[in-house]
């Protein structure tokens, strides 16, 4: 094999993930689980990937099975308990639910993770990405339910978590050896 064709398929397998993951993503907008969805998941994957260039995206080359196993499951628990935490600040009438606008800052610094984390914190009801600042390493939510002081560090703290999560799922080394080294510090 040829340095030359080792690169190709070290390119190649970089990009896999993310051509699965729009073939899927196609599959799921139509909601449609067949082999005539995955054909043409796979056409407009080929036509997107060519057509619109981005800066490839570096992965870490790390997946910690039980880690995102883990992310996962607290994910889902976390969508059934803000859904019934948001139905029921809407359905009380005895309260209005305060809102507040929060900074939460990033401990890591990588692009991915920092999607990953607001795509994270924007789908659980009750918070919503409203900026980043990614020179910063700051998120900014608009979040529900936040009636003082200790709320706010509450919702700092929970999506601080999910970024933890994410990390030890499919970040690097460095990444899950700096997360351990905030985490320590700020104990």
């Amino acid at each position: 094999m040829t340095t030359q064709t080792r690169e190709l398929a070290r390119a190649v397998w970089r990009q896999l993930p993310f051509f699965v993951w729009l073939v899927a993503l196609w599959m799921l907008l139509w909601g449609q689980f067949t082999m005539l969805a995955a054909v043409t998941g796979v056409i407009v994957a080929v036509f997107v990937t060519r057509v619109f260039r981005l800066p490839a995206v570096e992965l870490s080359g790390r997946v910690n099975l039980w880690w995102l196993f883990v992310f996962v499951a607290e994910f889902l628990v976390a969508l059934v308990v803000g859904s019934l935490t948001v139905a029921w600040q809407v359905l009380d009438p005895r309260r209005y639910p305060g809102t507040a606008v929060i900074a939460v800052p990033m401990v890591t610094e990588d692009d991915l993770i920092m999607t990953h984390v607001a795509v994270t914190a924007s789908l659980i009801p009750g918070s919503l990405i409203v900026d980043i600042d990614r020179d910063r390493h700051v998120l900014y939510l608009h979040v529900l339910g936040v009636r003082n002081d200790a709320d706010l560090e509450r919702q700092r703290a929970a999506v601080q978590h999910w970024e933890g999560r994410l990390v030890r799922a499919v970040g690097s080394r460095a990444q899950v050896a700096a997360m351990r080294a905030e985490r320590t510090d700020a104990v």
